[in-house]
């Protein structure tokens, strides 16, 4: 007999907000003694270092969050072309001994100036990307490490500090910059402004102007003072010296933008409800708005569920048709609906109800494509919102499962690569306000749902995402970077897990598929025969090229040992203690 989930059920949805419990089985340890029973553990990151600061973490007795810590201090020095302290992250967080699932909402802020007009030009025309990216209305309040300290007041068993040793190590002593570092130290070079910046150009390049090579020894001592300075006060990002060179930063030409030292003094992260839904035998637990994939990826899911998925495998073009359907209407609805909810409001229970997700799901139910995937109308909601939100990739995902069973899900962002490009403290500074819409207004002259606005958190396509059994115990966890992408990768290795009995290596190793929009990007490596059949169908391809995910999942096996898998379009691994 399962607990009682504390929160609000919405019955009629089919899915819960769990603030505080996922399902429990009643076999879950009566005291904390028995909770304390040594089991297996494992760090699954984008990384080599940085695994093994979280592996460290373990062996010193720090559980999930203390790895955490660790890890995310490491990535932003050895990987900050995707995370940082100078970014954002969503963490789902079980407690195996109680039960409970939480959100720590780490999003970046904008500043309390900031307006819908955002990304408006003086002439009233809407700024280009690269133009909005590379300025300072970029730059939201970051929110990774304020987001660390609060999960780390309740929950984690080492010093605060501890978490920041190895980081440190690395930036005094120094790394080995890794090959795809050094790949996009060049690539991104000749196309934007990493060597324009002094900071970044005195950091990532020779004295003679060339991008670091693979190998290069990269000592960065403004980190290790960082690191050391939020060692003693996790508030030293937020006011001090270096909030004020973040706010430096920020304001530099050109186009400066509006953080202040009062937007920093005044962040905090939050916690939030878990957003789970039954999917066939399974609860799938993910984060709630501002981040959509906790509703798009189980849209996908709730739209999937009547068709006989494990009948339709991987290597079958209905299973991948449905696959691509579902995706195009739960994208729909995502882009139309979802952003803030905590400044507009969200259908997050409409676009979940049980009613809809069904005639939502039988448009799936034809042998030709949906000629136009739209919104549709959930409960509690007259139209659609337009959405001019840009897809950038630059993220990270690592899951960690410690002896306790306590198990970490979390996507840390600086949003595009390299972020904003602007650097203070050793550290680079997110572009994330450009995951806001830039047209802030519809046809009717309407705000959309994720227009920019005052104190108001960007939309975020994040998945972290932690599945149970219907024993209430913990069966995976999974999560990729890749910015709207995130959402269809996120999924795919549902799918391929739940449905088609893959493992999670094999399941990450599936080709990537993403249809956001008419336009259904596949990458490299599907079978021709599958590629030419969906043509056939009428769907418009996008065949044959790289979609960097970074998928990284640990899955409970019957057993109770722990089976992990690592993306190998990055750099990541899966280690044990």
């Amino acid at each position: 007999m399962l607990r009682n989930l504390l929160t609000t059920t919405f019955l009629a949805a089919g899915f819960t907000m769990a603030a505080c419990s996922a399902p429990v089985s009643e076999d879950a340890p009566a005291s904390p003694e028995a909770a304390a029973a040594i089991g297996p553990a494992m760090v699954s990151a984008a990384n080599p270092l940085a695994v093994e600061a979280g592996l460290d973490a373990l062996r010193n007795g720090g559980d999930a969050v203390d790895a955490a810590i660790a890890v995310q201090a490491v990535l932003g020095l050895v990987e900050p072309q995707s995370s940082g302290l100078g970014g954002g992250a969503f963490m789902l967080y079980y407690d195996a001994q109680s039960g409970d699932v939480t959100v720590y909402d780490g999003r970046e802020m904008a500043p309390a100036s900031a307006s819908p007009d955002l990304f408006i030009d003086e002439d009233g025309s809407v700024l280009g990307f690269f133009d909005a990216v590379f300025s300072g209305h970029s730059v939201g309040a970051p929110g990774a490490v304020a987001m660390l300290a609060m999960a780390h007041e309740d929950h984690g068993e080492l010093p605060w500090a501890d978490g920041f040793t190895a980081a440190t190590g690395l930036a005094e002593n120094g790394f080995e910059v890794s090959p795809r570092l050094a790949a996009l130290i060049a690539g991104v070079a000749p196309r934007t402004p990493l060597d324009e910046w002094e900071a970044t150009r005195e950091y990532f390049f020779t004295e003679d102007g060339a991008p670091l090579p693979a190998g290069h020894l990269l000592q960065n001592p403004d980190y290790a003072a960082t690191t050391r300075a939020l060692a003693a006060d996790p508030r030293a990002l937020y006011e001090g010296p270096i909030a004020e060179a973040i706010v430096a930063a920020v304001q530099a030409e050109p186009r400066p933008g509006g953080l202040t030292l009062e937007d920093l003094a005044n962040y905090q992260p939050v916690r939030r409800e878990a957003l789970c839904r039954d999917y066939r035998e399974w609860s799938v637990c993910g984060a709630p708005p501002p981040a959509s994939g906790g509703i798009s990826v189980n849209e996908i899911l709730g739209l999937l569920e009547p068709y006989d998925m494990a009948a339709t495998g991987p290597d079958t073009v209905e299973g991948w048709r449905r696959f691509i359907e579902a995706s195009r209407l739960a994208y729909a609805d995502r882009d139309a609906y979802v952003g803030d909810a905590d400044q507009v409001f969200v259908p997050t229970e409409g676009l979940l109800d049980a009613g809809y997700i069904e005639s939502r799901s039988a448009l799936i139910d034809r042998d030709t494509a949906i000629p136009t995937a739209t919104p549709g109308t959930p409960p509690g909601m007259a139209q659609p919102g337009l959405d001019a939100t840009p897809d950038s990739p630059g993220t990270s995902h690592f899951v960690i499962v410690d002896s306790d069973g306590d198990v970490v899900s979390m996507t840390t962002t600086v949003e595009s690569v390299f972020g904003s490009h602007r650097m203070a403290g050793g550290f680079l500074l997110n572009n994330q306000l450009t995951d806001f819409s830039r047209t802030p207004l519809d046809a009717e002259g309407h705000l959309v749902p994720n227009a920019p606005g005052a104190s108001k958190r960007p939309r975020s396509s994040m998945s972290p995402t932690i599945v149970f059994d219907r024993e209430g115990e913990f069966e995976l966890a999974t999560g990729s970077p890749g910015g709207s992408s995130i959402i269809g990768y996120t999924a795919k290795t549902l799918v391929g897990m739940l449905d088609w009995g893959l493992t999670p290596q094999e399941a990450i190793e599936l080709p990537n598929v993403v249809a956001r929009g008419d336009v259904v990007r596949i990458e490299n490596g599907m079978d021709a025969e599958i590629l030419a059949e969906l043509t056939a169908m009428g769907f418009t391809i996008d065949a044959n090229r790289g979609e960097i995910s970074g998928l990284h999942i640990v899955r409970r096996l019957e057993d109770g040992s722990l089976i992990g898998g690592a993306d190998p379009r990055r750099e990541g691994i899966v280690g044990e203690p």
